[in-house]
């Protein structure tokens, strides 16, 4: 039998296949999904769920034209195999290969970047207007989870999208979880086609047309009864019905003879529809199936043995997430205030252990960012000591209520922020450059970034103590290596600490003020020059003082953030000089004004000169430059 899939170069072609053999099109592709994903880590309980609801996209909708947006990008590994990326899938998420999510320069099949949730409705509305304004004939269609529609942007979109009664606008609802409605038997699916149907659709708006100018008991009695007979089908149909949609399903998602057929009746009608399909995460796999979250996001494995628990006796280096997990429990249990919050971020902000020993004190609260950090505010102004556990990427859609609702009231709430910095394989929808320059311009606010395991764990327990908003942030993954010690010590708020003495000759003294994950790199660098090595620790308050002395006690001061350059902790130091009237060199090193896409860290960090090399360089070049004589010479 010949492989049907490595025949297949776009949608157009997989429009020419009969039903069976599109069938066999689906398993073959959700092989490829887990052949791949088995070899270069990715996510892949989503995307074997995605497998018959991708193929079924395409084939009903003439792609690209019709533009298909896909909420949180991550169950678009089948959209991009049919889409002509199929030889290119070993490369997924590896450095200069595929995205790992949707990105509009490497397909026109992906019309729009996505990564964060809860964006599909809102930009699929912008395209299907867009279309509008400009005579042109497409449909758009916003392909969302169940747990993007936790999120408010979601609602706004759908609240907007409603009274457009004329738009060839469609919103699926992936759900796949069977959190809203489990029915998707055979008399579901056949009143969802008859639902879906011109017939149905012509019959509805005559009999609309009639009511018009009836008594208003009855048109009100003709409204209910429609309602109720929806509600028989799904209890669910009728909150999108209120905002101007026509709801249709739920229908199976794995059903090419269900899903086909409903989205061909969809695409003759007028005005929004909204289409429910149940999926299963894991779909085909029998090990994701059963733990679709173990399954999630996994690294490199073998599919036939499925991930395997380390050796009895195996001993990791722990990351910054499980030290925090660790703290807070320890925490908690000395203090009975503390709460911790987590906008659907359990597993990876490391709270599963607090959840198991806390549970009345843990709050999650859903992909709902804006939500978490006001309601960790209101926490707050009644005495407890909220702990919001959140990614530095997504505390960016929260931060109009990190001002006003916390920061403005000088309110006690712990911002643990984890994946500060670059992230890997996510890319740059990922990476947590920009919350340095963005926490440290906030008033009231106190930022830390810890060099070390230990130093991070004494930094939250630091921030505890501080009756006012504050911010930890840490890397993803592990760090030097150093042992937390028991007991929950804090640090000095606002002070440095210098960590190597340069006893270089004068006109060649270099000191170096690193931020958190890159002090390791300075001590590395160092050698090189005699350099003075400080662990600043506090991006604010500033030690203002440490900044002072090292400027007036060297000949060249460089400053290495893990973070945006523009705006960043760098700056606060330039900002310091400036205003003591200090004038010395100073050479800022961080992430630059562009997007870093993904790779490894260390290929990030290389790309962007912050690895051992290209400090080194950097600083001779600085040298050369700003303290007289050649690179060669320095």
């Amino acid at each position: 039998m010949t492989d049907l899939l490595a025949s297949l170069h776009s949608p157009a072609e997989l429009r020419a296949l009969s039903r069976p053999e599109l069938r066999r099109v689906a398993d073959e592709l959700r092989a490829c999904v887990l052949e791949n994903v088995s070899r270069t880590g990715g996510h892949l309980s989503s995307n074997l769920g995605t497998v018959e609801l991708t193929i079924a996209l395409h084939y009903v909708f003439d792609t690209p034209n019709d533009r298909i947006v896909w909420d949180v990008g991550h169950q678009t590994y089948p959209h991009k195999i049919l889409t002509g990326r199929r030889e290119a899938m070993p490369t997924l998420r590896q450095w200069q290969g595929l995205s790992g999510f949707p990105k509009r320069d490497e397909s026109p099949y992906d019309t729009f970047g996505t990564a964060h949730s809860s964006t599909s409705i809102s930009a699929a509305l912008g395209m299907a207007l867009a279309s509008k304004v400009k005579g042109e004939k497409r449909h758009a269609i916003a392909v969302i989870g169940d747990g993007a529609m936790t999120a408010g942007e979601a609602f706004e979109a759908l609240n907007n999208a409603g009274v457009y009664d004329d738009l060839p606008f469609l919103v699926v609802l992936n759900d796949n979880d069977m959190s809203i409605s489990p029915p998707v038997g055979a008399l579901n699916q056949y009143l969802t086609r008859l639902m879906s149907g011109q017939f149905y659709s012509a019959g509805k708006e005559s009999v609309r047309n009639l009511l018009r100018n009836a008594p208003a008991p009855m048109r009100e009695l003709a409204h209910k009864l429609e309602e109720h007979a929806k509600a028989i089908v799904s209890p669910t149909g009728t909150m999108f019905e209120e905002f101007g949609f026509n709801y249709l399903g739920p229908i199976d998602g794995h059903d090419l003879d269900a899903l086909i057929p409903a989205l061909e009746n969809i695409k003759a009608l007028k005005g929004p529809q909204f289409l429910h399909v149940v999926t299963r995460k894991g779909r085909g796999y029998k090990l994701a199936e059963a733990d679709p979250v173990l399954y999630h996001g996994p690294g490199k494995f073998n599919p036939s043995e499925g991930i395997r628990p380390a050796a009895p006796g195996t001993v990791s280096a722990k990351t910054y997430t499980q030290v925090f997990g660790e703290w807070l429990c320890d925490a908690a249990a000395a203090d009975k205030r503390v709460v911790g919050v987590t906008p659907a971020m359990r597993e990876g902000s490391g709270l599963v252990e607090f959840e198991k020993r806390f549970p009345e004190r843990y709050y999650d609260v859903g992909i709902a960012e804006q939500h978490a950090v006001t309601f960790a505010g209101g926490l707050a102004t009644e005495g407890l000591r909220p702990v919001v556990a959140i990614y530095s990427t997504f505390l960016q859609r929260g931060y109009d209520q990190l001002i006003h609702d916390v920061a403005l009231q000088n309110l006690p709430v712990l911002f643990a922020i984890d994946r500060g910095g670059l992230v890997g394989a996510d890319g740059a929808t990922h990476a947590g450059a920009y919350d340095i320059a963005y926490l440290r311009c906030i008033p009231n606010m106190v930022v830390m970034a810890p060099a070390d395991e230990n130093e991070c764990r004494q930094m939250l327990q630091t921030a505890l103590g501080i009756d006012g908003p504050s911010a930890v942030r840490y890397p993803r993954g592990t760090g030097p290596g150093v042992k937390t010690e028991a007991g929950l010590s804090t640090l000095p708020v606002g002070r440095a600490q210098v960590r190597r003495q340069s006893a270089a000759p004068a006109g060649k003294r270099v000191a170096i003020l690193a931020f958190g994950s890159m002090v390791a790199l300075a001590e590395q660098v160092a050698d090189a020059f005699d350099a003075s090595v400080v662990n600043m620790r506090f991006v604010k308050p500033l030690d203002e003082a440490t900044v002072l002395e090292m400027a007036r006690t060297h000949d060249l001061v460089v400053t290495l953030e893990e973070a945006s350059v523009m705006g960043g902790a760098g700056t606060a130091c330039v900002e310091a000089l400036n205003a003591n009237g200090v004038l010395v060199p100073v050479l800022q090193l961080g992430l630059p004004d562009t997007y870093i896409d993904q790779g490894t860290p260390a290929q990030q960090l290389a790309s962007v000169g912050l690895d051992v090399p290209g400090v080194t360089a950097s600083i001779r070049r600085a040298m050369a430059e700003r303290l007289g004589g050649s690179v060669e010479a320095v």
